[in-house]
């Protein structure tokens, strides 16, 4: 699906309208919300009533149609001025649950599902990773089997973002053959389902982000919530994977910039033997190497962007898309480790951004597609 030509004025206007946002409702409760393990529901009506969670969806739901240069906007100045991927994580996991019953559940079903999470009154999350297998998704083994008007859900989900609150839940579950992608399916699950229960995932980072570990034991989901065709789940979750990896580039390249905006501020007010520690040649070329990373991401996000906006998704696109996604990660890294470096003492102290983004970054590198899998899938579209 194509968009129209880029509004710079929109452009201009989600960034700041976004930016007064983060640094006014989220960056100065992050410790908090952190401590907490999770940040107060009315996080989600905030964002709703300024349009964010409906950006990129249909207006007949509720949303507003958004490019995604639009979408990137938002997600860079949320992640470079509110400084917390735990509250990106779980504010908008509902970016990951909600496209497949977008683009492939029942218009009833949309109608039931979507308006309500995206006015901020429910959460919506996504579950496929099982235990003992994370990228493979062929071998997931969360069986669905069909009674009459049901299906009935047996096993287990873990690393599931919003996994404690969600109160709809995209699973992908094996209805076919017990081996293989063409058994796969994706069913829209209830979060007060009989026979749902849900245990709380402790993390290095993302803190105010609940992640949880589900099983389901006997869980009975109409028919009706069937997303797609019986067995076509293993496409939808591919085709879902795109629009994931291409926000957490954006979201990382976000986050570096938090990081060089910190270690900028410090450098300059830091006296170190009688000057500035930002006149250290030392310190400088390390400002220059995070916005050399910087640049150069900002550029790949934006031309990889364009080519989805301009409906351009083959498979060099793709590639693409994991090629940056590697990239981006690894400019969070360099950055996040440059700017607790230049703090010094200060960036390992809990309350610094940078310490915070520190340790979130291997969650971006594994999240969404670890590394050595996006090089695998890049290498295959790219044929080589």
């Amino acid at each position: 699906m194509s968009h129209p030509p880029l509004d710079l004025d929109a452009l201009a206007g989600i960034r700041e309208s976004v930016t007064r946002f983060a640094q006014r409702e989220i960056a100065p409760h992050v410790r908090q919300w952190d401590d907490a393990g999770e940040f107060p529901r009315e996080l989600y009506h905030q964002a709703a009533g300024l349009g964010l969670l409906g950006l990129g969806y249909p207006e007949a739901l509720g949303g507003t149609p958004a490019s995604w240069r639009l979408r990137n906007a938002m997600t860079l100045a949320l992640c470079r001025h509110g400084g917390s991927g735990g509250v990106l994580a779980s504010l908008f996991s509902h970016n990951i649950g909600l496209p497949p019953v977008l683009a492939h559940g029942s218009a009833a079903l949309q109608q039931a599902v979507i308006p309500p999470v995206l006015r901020g009154e429910k959460i919506a999350a996504l579950a496929i990773s099982e235990p003992g297998g994370g990228s493979d998704v062929a071998a997931l083994r969360t069986t669905a089997r069909r009674d009459g008007d049901d299906y009935i859900i047996n096993g287990e989900k873990i690393f599931i973002t919003s996994g404690m609150r969600a109160d709809v839940i995209t699973v992908a579950v094996r209805t076919g053959e017990s081996r293989g992608s063409g058994g796969i399916s994706m069913l829209l699950v209830d979060g007060n389902s009989p026979g749902l229960s849900r245990s709380r995932l402790d993390k290095m980072g993302w803190w105010c982000s609940d992640t949880a570990h589900l099983r389901f034991d006997g869980v009975r989901v109409p028919a009706r919530h069937l997303l797609g065709q019986e067995g076509g789940g293993f496409k939808i979750i591919m085709g879902n994977f795109n629009g994931e990896r291409l926000a957490m580039s954006a979201a990382a390249l976000g986050f570096a910039q938090a990081c060089y905006d910190e270690a900028l501020d410090w450098a300059r007010q830091r006296q170190v033997f009688g000057s500035a520690l930002s006149e250290k040649q030392v310190i400088r070329h390390k400002l220059v190497d995070m916005q050399m990373r910087i640049a150069s991401t900002q550029a790949w996000v934006d031309v990889v962007a364009d080519r989805a906006d301009a409906g351009d998704q083959g498979a060099d696109w793709v590639a693409h898309v994991c090629m940056l996604k590697n990239h981006a990660t690894q400019t969070l890294q360099f950055c996040a480790d440059q700017a607790v470096q230049i703090l010094g003492g200060m960036g390992f102290m809990r309350g610094t951004r940078s310490e915070r983004i520190y340790r979130e970054v291997k969650v971006m590198m594994i999240g969404g597609g670890a590394e050595e899998i996006m090089k695998d899938l890049a290498a295959r579209q790219l044929g080589l």
